[in-house]
């Protein structure tokens, strides 16, 4: 028997789209890696827009919201009810309760009350002027990243530093607003990504901003490169799992060095991560990151 698996993304990472993002390269790269995978497990697997989901589900077997990259800008509502819709239908990835949960990082405030050794988090309703200002005084720093609490890929995400001109409304979080202190080690060493399927250890990364820069994306001028993290590392990432009453398909741990030089987590991406794929063994249908992604979405399928 062959399943036929739809991998979700946003318009603006559809082929030929007039608004496409700058890096939908990276679509590309991956479903040049998941679709011979997926081939060798018995399962196709092929792009739908996450606006067609609801209606569209019946026709897979399953659908995971990969590249679902723009939910966070006004879209989580419209997003989530496709999800819902979906999962009505067919099996999701992951469940919708995880993803509607995942959607919104005051998942951090849950996750560090268990014990997750969370980047200390500040949220706000809205972000105002007086409200930063005293987050540089309870957080005891001069540089303050403000993020949206439905966001990614550093939408509307801004570093302020003491003292500075404040931010236009238009460049800051529209809503719900969480705030972190800066931590060096994002340009000095980099951010990790601790790839697992199944909540099995498959592939890690070291990603690092451009020169001046502090965002890891490639869309900002960001760079990967392959890690091998330690088995004390591996241990903290999976221990943040292990917070999970159900075992993601697929899960992305992003970390950064504390100033007490334990890493901490800055997100848990259950929902639309990109897999850095090139970044684990083999090429193609031989890609290791993708073999595991499939063999477990296949055993998942399987009665």
């Amino acid at each position: 028997m062959t399943y036929r698996v739809g991998i979700l993304v946003s318009d603006n990472m559809m082929p030929g789209h007039k608004e496409a993002r700058e890096d939908i390269f990276e679509l590309e790269e991956q479903m040049g890696k998941i679709v011979p995978a997926f081939a060798r497990h018995d399962m196709s697997a092929e792009i739908l827009r996450w606006r067609d989901a609801g209606e569209m589900a019946d026709h897979f077997d399953a659908v995971l919201p990969l590249f679902v990259w723009d939910y966070f800008e006004g879209n989580q509502h419209a997003f989530l009810e496709q999800m819902k819709q979906a999962a009505g239908k067919t099996h999701i990835f992951n469940p919708y309760e995880m993803l509607k949960w995942n959607s919104e990082k005051s998942y951090l405030e849950e996750l560090a009350t268990k014990g997750a050794p969370v980047i200390r988090t500040l949220y706000m309703d809205k972000v105002t002027e007086a409200g930063i200002n005293q987050a540089f005084e309870t957080l005891q720093t001069d540089r303050l990243v403000i993020k949206p609490i439905v966001g990614g890929g550093a939408w509307r995400q801004v570093l302020y530093a003491q003292g500075d001109p404040f931010p236009d409304h238009s460049e800051l979080p529209p809503e719900g607003t969480m705030v972190q202190a800066f931590l060096r080690s994002v340009q000095d060493e980099g951010e990790y990504s601790f790839l697992y399927f199944g909540g099995e250890f498959s592939h890690a990364v070291l990603k690092k901003a451009k020169s001046g820069d502090y965002r890891i994306q490639s869309l900002y001028g960001g760079t990967e490169q392959t890690y091998t993290p330690t088995d004390e590392e591996k241990a903290a990432a999976k221990l943040i799992l292990k917070q999970l009453d159900t075992i993601p398909l697929y899960a992305r741990v992003d970390l950064l060095r504390g100033d007490d030089g334990a890493l901490k987590l800055i997100e848990l991406e259950l929902l639309e991560p990109y897999l850095y794929l090139p970044h684990a063994e083999g090429e193609g249908g031989d890609n290791q990151g993708a073999l595991k992604l499939a063999e477990t979405l296949k055993k998942r399928l399987t009665p």
